[in-house]
């Protein structure tokens, strides 16, 4: 599946996983690019340092009403394309607007208390947009079941990478506060040049939460009618199993953990390899 950067990620050159890649059907490539800038246009909105939070939720708003009426205003441009290319594909607008109650909820939340309310924002941040692919691609909305674990997973690893970015520039912290307490440590672990012992336990516990969402996920390429979106979710779902690994071996504090563009590669062709040979990871 082509999975854009969900809310806390860092802008498109530091994306992980391919938007709207070729391996999507041509038509349908333009529709993803639309849902995808519309998405960014959003986030940046939540993400802008300048804004307090009554302005920020102020403007979602506006893009929310832009996306269910439409507006005719430049500055809201990106919501009224989002709305004709929804018309024309026959998308609801409940994911698009699923991401705007995401985002208004980054503009005046900067904790989560567990692990539980992690998940129930990554319904809202990460979920909607797997389930606009598949309806786009025309799937069964029974597949979210493996969908929504792939793009919960996906946001989980994106807060990993970003922990101390988001902690410093944002004084977001997406990791749960009763595990932290029960590590011995808080949010100021975040500042440290690398990751405590106490943080590492939490860190890992993040990442068992995630395998277990990867284990419903991997059902996801050989389930979809589309054998292109099949193929896309293949590469995403090798991509995340990868990056979980990484994130396991390597502190993510000391530097950013990601994949030069060269091993996303190696990795693409092989989850295609596998896709094509039977679907076999």
């Amino acid at each position: 599946m082509a999975a854009v950067e969900t809310p806390s990620g860092k802008g498109a050159g530091d994306e992980n996983f391919p938007v709207g890649s070729f391996l999507l059907p041509k038509p349908l490539r333009p529709h993803v690019a639309c849902f995808y800038t519309f998405a960014r246009a959003a986030d940046d909105i939540a993400d802008n340092p300048a804004l307090t939070p009554e302005q920020k939720i102020a403007r979602l708003d506006a893009f929310d009403r832009a996306l269910v009426q439409g507006s005719g205003d430049p500055d809201l441009a990106r919501a009224d394309r989002l709305r004709d290319s929804l018309a024309a594909s026959g998308v609801a607008d409940v994911h698009a607007r699923d991401l705007l109650r995401a985002f208004r909820q980054d503009a005046v939340k900067t904790r989560y208390e567990s692990w539980d309310d992690l998940m129930a924002y990554c319904r809202l941040s990460a979920s909607p947009v797997g389930r606009y692919l598949l309806d786009l691609h025309g799937e069964d909305p029974a597949d979210y079941a493996v969908s929504d674990p792939l793009c919960d997973a996906l946001q989980v690893i994106n807060h990993l990478q970003d922990c101390q970015d988001d902690y410093r520039e944002m004084n977001r912290v997406y990791l749960p506060q009763d595990w932290l307490a029960e590590a011995g440590t808080d949010v100021t672990a975040l500042d440290a040049p690398a990751t405590s012992p106490a943080l590492r336990q939490v860190l890992d516990r993040c990442l068992d939460g995630c395998e277990e969402l990867m284990d419903r996920a991997r059902l996801m390429p050989g389930q979809l009618k589309s054998r292109r979106l099949g193929a896309e979710s293949a590469v995403i779902v090798a991509l995340a199993d990868r990056l979980t690994g990484e994130l396991r071996r390597r502190d993510p504090l000391a530097k950013r953990v990601a994949f030069g563009k060269p091993r996303m590669a190696l990795i693409a062709l092989g989850a295609l390899a596998r896709f094509h040979l039977g679907g076999r990871r």
